[in-house]
C-alpha cells in the first residue's frame, strides 16, 4: 500500500507537471530541460543501465516504478487481455504488473517525463550528466556551423580568386591583342624602309633579312612605347600642375638659352619646369651681405635659394639632348664647370635645372655684383689644380663643410663679401655640396638680389677617374 500511494502521488505531480505540454503532445516537439522529450528519455534509460548499481543504487521499489514508466513508454497502459500469463513463483513479475497497472492511462510521452523526473529525483548525477551532453552537443553544433562558414568564405574566396585570375587573364590577352595589332600597324608602315636597309646589310641572304627586320622592328616598337608612355607622363605633370594653381614664379615667361636669346611662352608648354612631383629639398639660409670698396655703397642682403627634385630624370635628359635645354657638357675628372648667367633686364627671378649619367656631382650657386658685360650666357672650365678665375690668387680662401666636395673656394673678408681689387665682389647663395643628381633632376630658383650675374658651379674637383654627363638648363621668369 505504501508502494502504491507513493506512485500514485509521484504520477498526480507528474500530472500536475506534463498537464503544460498536453496540447503538444501530437506534434512530437514537446522541450524539456530545452531538449526534445523522447531525446531526453533516451538519454535517462542510458544512464540508468550504464550507472544502475555503480554510481547509483535505488531501493526495489524504487526500480519497480522506474521499470513501470518504461513500460507504459512502450506499450501503453497495461491490457491484462494481451499480457502473458505469469508463472506462480515469479514475483518480481508480478510486482512489475501491479506497478504498470497502478500507472492508470496515463500516455507515453506522459510515462517518459514521469521516468526522467522520478530519476532525477533519486540521483542528483543525473541532471549535470544531462547538461554535459547538451553542451558537448551544442559545441558540435556550434564547430559544424563554424566549418560550414568556413567552407563557405572558402568556396567564395575561390571564386573570387577565380574570377580574378580569369579577369586578370582577359586583361592579359586584350593587352596582348592590342599590343599585336599596334605593332602590325608599325610593321607595315616600316616594313618597305627596314627591307631596303636589311638588302644592303645581307645581300643575296633572305634568312638574315628576315632576322634584321624583325630585329629593327621590335626596337623600333619599343622606342614609340617609350616615347608614348613620356608623352603621357608630361601630359599627366602639366595637368597636375595647372590644378595645383601655381604662382607667376613657377610658370617661366621666358627662358634664356646658351647662345643669350630669350624664347617667350610659359615653362609649362616647352615642360622645362612645371612637374607635378615636385618636392623641396633643401633651403640654405646665407644672407650675403657684401660691402664694397666704391663710392656706390653696400650691397643687398642675398635672401635664400629654393631647391627641389623632379623624377622624369629620363625626360629631362631627352628633351636637353633634343635642343630644347640649354645643353650638354662633358665635365673630366678634376675639372670644375661655371655657368654665367647674366641678369635679365626683364627678369626678376632665375631658375636652374640639371642631372647627369650614373655618378653625383657638386653643385653650388654665386652672385657676382655688378653690371654684366654681355647678356649671354657663358660656360668656363677650369681644372683643379688651376686657379678660379673668379679669385684672385692672394685671397684667402676656405673650403665648404662638406670635404667630399674638394675645395670650395670662397671669399674670406671682414663682411660676407668683399671687393676683389679691381673685380667685383662675390657672394654665395648656396655652397657647393655633392648632389644625387644621377636619381633625380635637381632644379631651384633664387630671386635678383640686384644687378650681376650668377656663377653655377659643377665641381668635379674630388672625383679622381670619373667624369661626369651634365644635362642642364636655365631661364628667368619674368
Amino acid at each position: 500500500m505504501i508502494a502504491a500511494e507513493n506512485l500514485d502521488l509521484s504520477f498526480k505531480e507528474l500530472s500536475l507537471d506534463g498537464g503544460t505540454t498536453m496540447a503538444s503532445e501530437e506534434s512530437n516537439k514537446i522541450l524539456k530541460w530545452n531538449l526534445p522529450l523522447k531525446e531526453l528519455y533516451k538519454l535517462a534509460c542510458s544512464f540508468y543501465k550504464e550507472k544502475s548499481g555503480k554510481a547509483i543504487h535505488l531501493s526495489y521499489e524504487d526500480n519497480l516504478k522506474l521499470v513501470a514508466f518504461t513500460q507504459q513508454a512502450a506499450h501503453g497502459p497495461l491490457d491484462l487481455s494481451q499480457a502473458p500469463p505469469l508463472g506462480m513463483f515469479d514475483v518480481i513479475g508480478k510486482d512489475r504488473r501491479i506497478a504498470w497497472q497502478q500507472l492508470g492511462t496515463i500516455t507515453k510521452l506522459q510515462a517518459m517525463e514521469g521516468f526522467i523526473d522520478l530519476l532525477d529525483r533519486l540521483c542528483p548525477l543525473f541532471k549535470p550528466y544531462v547538461e554535459a551532453i547538451k553542451k558537448d552537443k551544442e559545441e558540435k553544433a556550434r564547430r559544424a556551423e563554424q566549418e560550414q562558414i568556413q567552407r563557405t568564405e572558402a568556396l567564395a574566396a575561390e571564386k573570387e580568386r577565380q574570377e580574378e585570375l580569369q579577369r586578370l587573364e582577359n586583361e592579359k590577352n586584350r593587352e596582348e591583342l592590342h599590343r599585336r595589332q599596334l605593332q602590325d600597324a608599325l610593321n607595315q608602315q616600316t616594313y618597305h624602309q627596314f627591307k631596303e636597309y636589311a638588302e644592303i646589310q645581307f645581300p643575296g641572304n633572305p634568312e638574315q633579312q628576315a632576322v634584321l627586320i624583325r630585329q629593327l622592328q621590335n626596337e623600333h616598337y619599343h622606342q614609340y612605347m617609350q616615347q608614348l608612355q613620356a608623352q603621357v607622363a608630361t601630359n599627366l605633370a602639366r595637368l597636375k600642375s595647372i590644378s595645383d594653381g601655381e604662382d607667376d614664379d613657377s610658370n617661366p615667361t621666358a627662358v634664356v638659352c646658351e647662345n643669350g636669346t630669350v624664347h617667350g611662352g610659359a615653362a609649362t608648354e616647352t615642360g622645362e619646369f612645371a612637374c607635378a612631383n615636385v618636392k623641396e629639398n633643401s633651403q640654405f639660409e646665407f644672407k650675403e651681405q657684401c660691402d664694397s670698396d666704391n663710392d656706390s655703397g653696400d650691397y643687398a642682403v642675398i635672401s635664400p635659394a629654393n631647391m627641389w627634385t623632379k623624377p622624369d630624370i629620363k625626360l629631362f635628359k631627352q628633351e636637353v639632348m633634343a635642343g630644347k635645354g640649354d645643353g650638354v657638357i662633358r665635365v673630366n675628372h678634376g675639372d670644375t664647370v661655371t655657368v654665367k648667367v647674366p641678369t635679365h633686364e626683364g627678369g626678376s627671378c632665375l631658375f636652374w635645372e640639371f642631372a647627369t649619367d650614373s655618378y653625383d656631382i657638386g653643385f653650388g650657386v654665386y652672385f657676382e655684383w655688378g653690371k654684366p658685360p654681355t647678356t649671354e650666357v657663358s660656360v668656363h672650365i677650369s681644372e683643379s689644380d688651376e686657379d678660379d678665375d673668379t679669385i684672385e690668387e692672394d685671397e684667402e680662401v676656405i673650403c665648404a663643410e662638406d670635404l667630399e666636395c674638394g675645395t670650395v673656394q670662397t671669399n674670406q673678408t671682414s663682411g660676407t663679401g668683399s671687393a676683389l681689387g679691381s673685380r667685383n665682389p662675390i657672394s654665395i647663395i648656396i655652397p657647393i655640396y655633392r648632389r644625387e643628381c644621377h636619381q633625380e633632376v635637381y632644379a631651384g630658383s633664387h630671386t635678383y638680389p640686384g644687378e650681376g650675374t650668377y656663377l653655377l658651379k659643377f665641381d668635379n674637383s674630388y672625383s679622381l677617374w670619373r667624369p661626369k654627363t651634365l644635362y642642364y638648363k636655365v631661364f628667368y621668369t619674368r
